[in-house]
């Protein structure tokens, strides 16, 4: 047997193998990719009834969303308050159900409650587990499954889509120029077959498309497997492994007063231009714990991450990105590269095509 004919017999297999899975992934991939610009226009209950002059406070929002859910068994995790005018505040609330649930939504359940930041009116009472978008992701992810399941089936299948695509590529590489000007392009004619149709649109989208199906597909990797995750930010970081100090609010200080009005004023004044500002509520059990808030921007080098004292709304510390080790910031851009958000609009259409072509390669691949 030629080298060839092992790659190719290498290529089959392993294409027929991971093949259903890999059109799932792309498939999910496409309708996640601008997952951001298409909530807000599907979702009404994202925008607030009517621009007023005075918000309502953070922690009366807060009040009225715990209100809303009535359901002791879930804790409140945190809220979202965008940098519009005209959108609600989302509020969520969190339950673990049973961690060794076979679906996903069986381990877990989060509900989150859209107010209206004016009026004080809830606008949805939303059962995030299966929200549309929500559903796809996870979908994409573990198959919907435990991710304990999920997560080594679809890693297992992107490393062997992986493989396929390096294979197919040393299929794919011609023995001359001239053979080259055959496989750089669609070469069509009235005549043509199907069946040539079919294998070009394997090979030339395959071609063309390979780099950033790699990209897509390696990036994905660290969600499946948290050996790889920690692996590459430990080469990141020169060999290194890099832990943060952990911050605690001051107990001497203990009071009832909700501090989060002040720290949302806080983070608003000192970031007037963000996207939107997450607050992450500190555990009721633990005293010393700090109200964690997140800055975001549209570009990802301007988010800001600060710790708070809970008690006096003090900041503790502030964590930009040029703050954080090198695996740090691997990892923060590891969505945005995985998605194509890192080039902006243009790079989430680059990134549509190419999980289009990779759903496509395994169905032709079939056929030829």
């Amino acid at each position: 047997m030629t080298f060839k004919k092992l790659i190719l017999k290498i290529h089959l297999w392993l294409g027929l193998s991971s093949g259903l899975i890999v059109i799932v992934l792309g498939i999910t991939g496409c309708l996640f990719a601008f997952e951001e610009e298409l909530r807000p226009v599907v979702h009404d209950y994202y925008y607030a009834d009517q621009v007023k002059e005075k918000k309502l406070p953070v922690s009366q929002i807060i009040e009225i969303a715990k209100k809303a859910n009535k359901n002791p068994k879930q804790s409140i995790s945190g809220c979202r308050i965008l940098n519009e005018d005209d959108r609600t505040v989302i509020v969520w609330f969190f339950e673990e159900l049973n961690p060794n649930g076979f679906w996903y939504w069986e381990q877990y359940q989060t509900i989150y409650i859209y107010i209206d930041p004016y009026t004080g009116k809830v606008k949805e009472h939303e059962n995030y587990n299966f929200e549309f978008f929500v559903f796809i992701r996870m979908l994409h992810q573990t198959l919907c499954l435990n991710p304990k399941i999920g997560d080594p089936i679809t890693g297992t299948a992107t490393i062997i889509f992986i493989i396929s695509l390096i294979t197919g590529l040393i299929l794919w590489w011609p023995k001359n120029k001239q053979a080259a000007k055959q496989r750089f392009w669609f070469r069509w004619k009235d005549s043509t077959k199907w069946k040539r149709k079919n294998y070009d649109l394997h090979n030339i989208l395959g071609y063309y498309m390979m780099f950033f199906a790699l990209i897509i597909a390696l990036t994905g990797l660290v969600w499946a497997f948290d050996s790889y995750d920690k692996g590459l930010q430990w080469l990141f970081n020169g060999g290194k492994t890099f832990k943060r100090e952990k911050v605690v609010s001051d107990i001497s200080q203990y009071t009832t007063d909700n501090s989060i009005d002040k720290i949302y004023a806080s983070i608003k004044q000192s970031h007037p231009k963000a996207e939107s500002y997450y607050l992450f509520m500190p555990q009721e059990n633990d005293s010393v714990a700090t109200y964690n808030t997140f800055i975001r921007y549209k570009s990802r080098f301007d988010d800001t991450a600060i710790d708070f004292d809970r008690y006096t709304a003090k900041p503790l510390r502030t964590i930009k990105y040029e703050d954080k080790s090198n695996g740090e910031k691997f990892r923060f851009l590891n969505y945005d590269i995985h998605v194509g958000s890192i080039l902006g609009f243009p790079g989430k259409v680059l990134a549509f095509f190419a999980s289009l072509v990779s759903a496509s390669l395994p169905i032709t691949g079939f056929l030829i």
